[in-house]
C-alpha cells in the first residue's frame, strides 16, 4: 500500500525557517544542504526549499496527543495563535476530532490535529 515518505514546503528563508519547525515546533531536524532543510515528521520526512518569495502554502495538519497542552506550548515558544482549539467533529463511535491553528514563520496556517476517543 502506498504511503506518504516526504511532504515538501516552500519558503521564503531557509534562515527564519529552521529555527521555526526546529524549536518552535519541536520537529526534529534532520540535515540541510543549501536551500534545502529535512524534518522528520513521525517517520514522513517533510523538505523545506529556500525559494526567496512569500508564496502561499497548503495547510499541514500536525498530530497531537494532547491538543491543549500542545496548543499552550506553541504559545510559549512564540507561534502565532490564530485560533483555541475546538471541535470539528463527533463521529458516530462518540470519538471526536479537534484542530487549533496557527501561524508558520511567514504568517501561513498551519493546524495541531487531535482525534480523541470516546470514553
Amino acid at each position: 500500500m502506498p504511503r506518504i515518505t516526504q511532504l515538501s514546503r516552500r519558503v521564503e528563508t531557509l534562515d527564519r525557517a529552521r529555527p521555526f519547525w526546529r524549536d518552535t515546533l519541536g520537529i526534529p531536524e534532520l540535515y540541510s544542504f543549501p536551500g534545502l532543510a529535512f524534518f522528520d515528521l513521525g517517520g514522513t520526512r517533510l523538505m523545506l526549499k529556500e525559494t526567496g518569495t512569500r508564496d502561499e502554502a497548503d495547510i499541514l495538519y500536525l498530530a497531537s496527543t494532547d491538543i491543549t497542552t500542545d496548543h499552550a506550548r506553541l504559545a510559549e515558544r512564540g507561534a502565532v495563535l490564530t485560533g483555541a482549539p475546538h471541535l470539528i467533529h463527533r463521529h458516530a463511535d462518540g470519538s471526536e476530532e479537534w484542530m487549533a491553528f496557527f501561524e508558520d514563520d511567514e504568517g501561513r496556517p498551519l493546524a495541531l490535529h487531535a482525534v480523541i476517543a470516546s470514553p
